[in-house]
């Protein structure tokens, strides 16, 4: 007889919905035979890896018979360095996706709570389950972060509150008096985890708190970046994170041995001094940014705030009849139903001519 491995499943998994992910353009390819194809659906940046970066991960694989240092202390080494920390802060992860779950792990135990908002990265809500979690969803305001509303949510269980700023896929924010508003509330035992992946695209006049330089200041709070969105290395995989020392230790006892490549490990430190390529990447964002704000304007389409790489568009009505035509003109956006936002949907902001062809596209999807 068969084994039912779902009913043997733990409670956290049997009811977990997995992370669907953008559709990937050889998939729309396979689908409808399109060659034509922009992809504006995963937050990716679009102007390809920083030189030194690319050249940094070529030159080790000639070495890929051997594992990846396991302690990152290259990689760690220039962390610190750039953003004035102490290596005995940093855990290194396969994305920064790896070490919100290893906080989950090490910080929940079944029943005890996990809070973060509605419309908050649905990663979140993946850790908590799979911790087995009581899951605290907290009403968005605006469709961002309700700080207050969070800090009130928070209760003896808690073991752990996720905020995002800015917010992935809304790309709401918070600026720094709410957030040390919102830190002075917190009890001191509640580890606060703020995820930081889309910082480096931020205006300078949004005033957000700059988390890693707040990490000495508040020994509850964890910093996590990646290098998947500005620093053009979404396929190699590579984040980290800042905490404390004593939490950096348990994270790096439970994170998997060489969970960061020897190519990610490369690229990763050779772009974090690559200036230029930063500076070209967020200009050509911001550049792209106002081309598809003004474009939406003309379309008569509305959209939220963002501090991201990336506008959220409000469609009024069920976006998904609006998602598949797009698909049929060889442009891929993120339909975000899963995040219970039925009428949007989030667009990368791509390189000008990829911008125009979204614009192109959805007026003449709008138009029918």
């Amino acid at each position: 007889m068969a084994i039912d491995f779902y009913s043997r499943a733990t409670a956290g998994v049997a009811t977990l919905n997995p992370y669907r992910p953008g559709k990937p353009a050889s998939e729309l390819q396979r689908e409808l035979g399109l060659t034509d194809i922009v992809s504006l659906a995963s937050n990716e940046n679009p102007f390809g890896p920083s030189v030194k970066a690319l050249n940094a991960a070529t030159e080790v694989l000639t070495g890929m018979t051997r594992y990846p240092d396991p302690t990152g202390y290259r990689l760690k080494q220039a962390i610190a360095e750039r953003f004035d920390l102490a290596v005995d802060q940093l855990t290194l992860g396969n994305g920064s996706n790896e070490l919100l779950n290893i906080l989950a792990r090490i910080l929940v135990e079944p029943g005890q709570g996990v809070v973060y908002s509605q419309y908050g990265f649905v990663a979140y809500e993946i850790a908590a389950r799979v911790a087995q979690a009581k899951r605290t969803v907290v009403a968005a305001s605006g469709f961002g972060h309700d700080l207050a509303a969070i800090a009130g949510q928070v209760d003896e269980t808690t073991r752990l509150v996720f905020l995002a700023n800015p917010n992935n896929p809304t790309g709401t924010s918070f600026d720094r008096s709410e957030f040390s508003a919102f830190m002075q509330r917190v009890p001191e035992q509640v580890v606060v985890v703020l995820d930081e992946a889309y910082s480096e695209y931020v205006e300078p006049e949004a005033d957000l708190p700059d988390g890693l330089s707040l990490v000495k200041e508040y020994s509850n709070l964890v910093v996590t970046r990646t290098f998947s969105k500005a620093y053009g290395l979404a396929g190699l995989r590579v984040g980290f994170a800042s905490a404390n020392p004593e939490l950096t230790d348990l994270m790096n006892r439970v994170r998997e041995p060489f969970n960061v490549n020897c190519a990610a490990l490369a690229a990763a430190e050779a772009s974090l001094f690559d200036g230029q390529y930063l500076e070209r990447v967020v200009q050509t964002c911001r550049a792209g940014k106002a081309q598809l704000l003004e474009g939406l304007s003309h379309l008569g389409v509305s959209v939220l705030p963002s501090q991201g790489n990336f506008l959220t568009l409000d469609l009024g009505q069920d976006s998904t009849g609006i998602y598949q035509s797009l698909l049929r003109e060889g442009v891929i956006v993120r339909p975000l139903h899963p995040y219970d936002m039925p009428n949007h949907l989030r667009v990368t902001v791509g390189l000008e001519a990829e911008n125009e062809r979204c614009l192109q596209a959805l007026k003449k999807v709008l138009s029918c």
